[in-house]
């Protein structure tokens, strides 16, 4: 079995919680992105939809100021205790966390000026929902500004797995993996669920960027792969054939990076903001 596969990091261990990089060079570039372009008045009120372990609720709020005020919401308990920890230390007295669903939130209507979500549309369970639950909290005029990766994320990996599968006569499990490449949203499909949801699309800012890596071998044992990517990566295939698979697809990997000098891989990234 690669040393890859082994577990990484369990979410509910405190001990691993306290080594977690909330701002991943992953999250801060796509949080460059965000408060690019993100509007920031005096006196708001504030939502993170699925803001993790702190970023960039922490952030805005002392962006912000004391004037405005900062609210977080995600499911996952031991990152929330994680922020209360930082917002302690750090004197962020202007944010407040809720533990819940970003499709079910605990807010009465109308509550927020402006919500925002750094990467988190594409890990809703329900977007759509969630979208329209977005909606509801927001007060008239508010502004939902989100970042979010796009279709074509990853590229000359993906093409390297197509590869390697179809060398491994493995071409049944091109389907699988097929659809999951294809669960990043595309800007068109964000689109129709924000003006489904109530929302007007202001505006929308397309950038990407290159992730480097020397090789193959770099990047499946990067942390932060191993932590947010391997196990979806991995799931398109049945356990028994995992092991070969990705064994092939490292030592190809390999054979581009020396090829083309590294391995560089595209992120198409987009901003999108939307008025109530």
């Amino acid at each position: 079995m690669p040393d890859y596969f082994s577990p990484h990091i369990d979410f509910d261990n405190p001990q691993h919680m306290a080594v977690l990089d909330e701002l991943s060079l992953w999250s801060a570039t796509f949080g460059e992105l965000l408060f690019a372009h993100l509007p920031l008045k005096i006196g708001l009120s504030v939502l993170d939809v699925g803001c993790g372990s702190g970023f960039p609720l922490l952030d805005l709020a002392q962006r912000l100021g004391k004037a405005s005020r900062t609210f977080g919401i995600d499911p996952w308990r031991a990152a929330l205790e994680r922020v209360q920890q930082k917002a302690r230390i750090w004197q962020v007295y202007n944010t407040a966390l809720l533990e819940g669903d970003a499709a079910t939130m605990p807010f009465p209507a109308g509550s927020f000026d402006l919500l925002v979500s750094n990467l988190g549309v594409n890990n809703f369970a329900q977007p759509a929902i969630a979208l329209q639950e977005c909606w509801r909290v927001a007060k008239p005029g508010a502004c939902l500004a989100l970042t979010t990766n796009l279709p074509g994320h990853m590229r000359q990996f993906y093409t390297i797995y197509h590869q390697t599968l179809r060398q491994l006569g493995l071409s049944n499990r091109l389907a699988a993996l097929d659809q999951h490449i294809a669960h990043r949203l595309t800007v068109e499909q964000l689109t129709t669920w924000l003006e489904h949801a109530g929302f007007t699309l202001r505006r929308v800012k397309r950038h990407s960027f290159q992730w480097r890596f020397l090789d193959g071998s770099a990047f499946l044992r990067h942390s932060f792969i191993r932590l947010g990517f391997l196990d979806r990566m991995r799931s398109v295939l049945p356990p028994e054939e995992q092991e070969v698979v990705f064994n092939q697809l490292e030592n190809t990997l390999n054979q581009y990076a020396r090829k083309k000098g590294e391995l560089s891989l595209t992120i198409p990234m987009a901003y999108l903001e939307a008025e109530k």
